[in-house]
């Protein structure tokens, strides 16, 4: 049988390829064994977001925990990742199980890991549970009969949406979003955010809200290039505020103003910064991965905050969040999480903090942008994902570990950081990073200048780099 490893955020593999039942039932068999060895008493809360097969996976490894005799919590409908994360911790269960390939491409699904506290298991521990998988099924589960667990109370169905609606109604003034005047739309690209917005916010201007497993044939990724038709719908309706987007699970956002322009990631965390800092007077260190821009730690510097870079993955950010005082911890790809919360990203939960900044300041998203600018000097990142060979990566992964690069285009490396990754420093606050994907085929390829033509000059010149040796 084919060897399962955990990447970056989860086991993800193709649907009837290696993401088989056979293949979830030897995952879960080895999460059962982690569980029994250590808790007296351990429960489970396991669920799926809207991809196809999500249903038979969860049931597989629902069948797999109750032969173990471990109490399982199951969602009653579709969930996002959050959702799951914090029933979790609402539900003082032993772990969260999400059945789930976040943004992949919809032929993908995947199994993530949620640790007690509402947020990644922790690589050490991930780890553990990777080297008990056997190399074989050792037992049948079919005989497991669902409606006796459920009569016994050793399976219970759970609705996690209203208890994260409830938590969010605690957390949020939706009253002051509700009476702003703002007016914004929403693209859950087909994902497990759809429902809990409308429940939020009836009359939201809703894209993609119906059920379609196969995404129309795209990753539901919140990047620019998969989200034209919400940019183009703001730019025709003329009276839209902001547009918010979620990923497959709902634990990435996406974000537009008011003229249709996509806000990258780098922007969405200065303003959380700024608003929770400033607005919200909360306090605590900011934990962002290498891919981040500089300028939040310029930032951090003018506010007097603790900044800490971490390697590529949320859990590595999670763990600062565990751990230690942590305002907020952020990843370049629309992943984020702030005080008050679970120690998770949450695409839905990011959005609605944006809301609440424009909705008690009563500015626009981009004068928000321009006060943090009077800060940090303005910005623009372009990024560019290149699917390659593992032959071609390798030797990309190699060129970069012998430092050969010294200069990109016309200008000078001034200084190389290799935490996760290559990022090259140039003049005038200008970089580049190159970094090879943990759950995908694909190189990545990052850069940052002055404005958004010259950021894709410099990723057109590192492609010349790269492809030239």
């Amino acid at each position: 049988m084919s060897t399962i490893k955990f990447g970056t955020d989860g086991w993800r593999a193709i649907i009837g390829k290696d993401f088989t039942t056979d293949n979830v039932l030897r995952v879960a068999d080895a999460t059962a064994k982690w569980l029994k060895k250590n808790n007296s008493n351990p429960s489970v809360v396991i669920g799926h977001d809207c991809r196809f097969g999500g249903p038979l996976f969860v049931d597989t490894a629902i069948k797999v925990f109750l032969s173990y005799g471990i109490k399982v919590y199951c969602a009653n409908k579709f969930t996002s990742t959050p959702m799951i994360s914090l029933g979790t911790v609402k539900l003082n269960a032993s772990l969260g199980i999400v059945i789930t390939a976040s943004h992949n491409p919809p032929s993908y699904n995947g199994y993530k890991i949620k640790g007690a506290y509402g947020g990644p298991l922790l690589p050490e521990k991930i780890k553990e549970i990777e080297l008990l998988i056997s190399e074989k099924i050792l037992f049948d589960v079919e005989y497991i009969d669902l409606e006796l667990g459920k009569k016994k109370n050793e399976l219970e169905y759970v609705d996690l949406e209203e208890m994260y609606y409830q938590h969010v109604l605690e957390n949020f003034d939706i009253e002051a979003i509700q009476n702003s005047g703002l007016n914004f739309a929403y693209d859950s690209m087909f994902g497990a955010g759809r429902s809990i917005m409308k429940k939020l916010f009836p009359n939201i201007i809703h894209l993609h809200n119906d059920d379609n497993p196969g995404f129309h044939g795209q990753a539901p990724e919140p990047i620019h290039k998969n989200l034209e038709e919400i940019s183009n719908l703001i730019k025709s309706h003329k009276n839209i505020d902001c547009g918010i987007c979620t990923d497959g699970d709902a634990d990435r956002i996406g974000l537009y103003d008011n003229k249709g322009n996509f806000i990258d990631s780098h922007h969405i965390i200065l303003l959380l910064i700024k608003y929770l800092v400033t607005y919200k007077k909360f306090t605590g260190k900011v934990a962002t991965a290498f891919s981040v821009s500089p300028r939040v730690e310029k930032l951090c510097k003018h506010l007097d905050l603790t900044h800490i870079t971490t390697p590529i993955g949320f859990k590595f950010v999670a763990d600062y969040i565990i751990n230690d005082d942590v305002l907020l911890g952020g990843e370049e790809s629309g992943g984020m999480a702030i005080k008050g919360h679970i120690p998770e990203r949450d695409g839905i939960w990011i959005g609605l903090t944006i809301l609440e900044y424009m909705a008690k300041t009563n500015k626009s998203i981009s004068t928000l942008i321009k006060d943090v600018y009077k800060i940090t000097g303005s910005f623009a990142y372009q990024r560019n994902d290149l699917t390659v060979s593992e032959t071609v990566k390798q030797h990309i992964i190699d060129f970069c570990k012998n430092n050969k690069i010294s200069s990109i285009g016309n200008l000078k490396v001034l200084k190389k950081e290799n935490i996760d990754g290559w990022k090259f420093h140039l003049e005038n606050e200008q970089w580049v990073m190159i970094r090879a994907s943990g759950t995908e085929p694909v190189l990545r390829l990052y850069a940052e200048s002055d404005t958004a033509k010259n950021a894709d000059a410099l990723l057109k010149d590192v492609e010349a780099i790269l492809y030239n040796n």
